[in-house]
């Protein structure tokens, strides 16, 4: 027999460890969301038995997912979380790739305290203006509108911090070469950096779209109605005004407020691994 033959089981023993350890962290992480996904198939009177059972005796999704959307706009809300989170993402990528490139290969004085004070508002908290921008928006008529919603996320200070740390680990001579054709700075950031730098503009819109999908203290504040409410939002508003105590409709608006998250995860994971593993490697 082979060494390489012998090496594979043993190897693949030594990672057993390892690997039975990840798929135990994996269905913890993942239980609640298998819980409410059963939750969603199940009538109230089987959501709060003693004993634990993911499948229903009496299949009810029919009728819970019926409900949700008999009663709440699902739809609009589905469309102003891709409205919401594809604009603020737009805008997010417009400022952070073109900071990101200064920081990590111009040379400019200054560039050092610039990337300071990126770093120290990594650590504001979104809550900390609040108030100011509310009372703003209020002042200019705009409460209850997508700009409202979209325009204090737009420049995000971990994306400019992510595409820095990314940029960093492009080569110079790549650059450089661009600039001996005759590219302008910002020809090179659109048409040589940023299609270097798809795994991290993956990472980021995977936590940027998640983030703001599920981001329920701003549109809280500033959207009034239905009209302009996003998918968490939305939930929220089946549980006041619809739901009442039909916990088993409210787990199946739940699950289809977060289907597109998962669905948009399960395509894009291979590229956000890669992302997340090839950025903040090199200081």
């Amino acid at each position: 027999m082979s060494d390489r033959a012998i090496a594979g089981p043993r190897g693949f023993l030594a990672d057993m460890p390892r690997l039975l350890l990840l798929t135990i962290a994996g269905i913890i992480m993942l239980m609640p969301y298998i819980w409410m996904v059963a939750a969603s198939v199940k009538p109230l009177d089987e959501i709060f038995r003693a004993s634990l059972s993911l499948w229903p005796q009496h299949f009810y999704g029919i009728e819970n997912y019926g409900k949700v959307f008999d009663r709440i706009p699902v739809g609009r809300y589905l469309l102003n979380g891709v409205i919401v989170c594809g604009g603020i993402l737009f805008f997010q990528i417009l400022f952070a790739v073109p900071a990101g490139y200064a920081l990590a290969k111009l040379r400019f004085k200054g560039r050092e305290l610039v990337f300071g004070a990126v770093m120290l508002g990594l650590l504001v908290p979104p809550h900390v203006q609040a108030l100011p921008l509310y009372v703003g928006f209020s002042q200019i008529g705009m409460l209850n509108t997508y700009t409202a919603l979209i325009a204090p996320s737009t420049i995000s200070v971990f994306a400019i911090f992510l595409f820095r740390q990314f940029f960093k680990s492009l080569p110079d001579d790549l650059i450089h070469a661009a600039r001996l054709d005759g590219m302008s700075e910002l020809a090179i950031v659109w048409r040589v950096v940023l299609p270097n730098a798809w795994p991290a503009a993956t990472a980021f819109a995977i936590f940027s779209v998640v983030a703001h999908w599920n981001d329920l203290f701003w549109p809280l504040i500033v959207a009034n109605g239905p009209s302009h409410a996003t998918p968490a939002l939305g939930v929220m508003f089946f549980r006041s005004d619809e739901a009442g105590d039909d916990f088993g409709a409210l787990m199946a608006s739940a699950v289809i407020m977060t289907a597109p998250l998962v669905a948009a995860f399960l395509f894009a994971q291979r590229r956000f691994v890669e992302g997340i593993a090839s950025t903040g490697l090199k200081g």
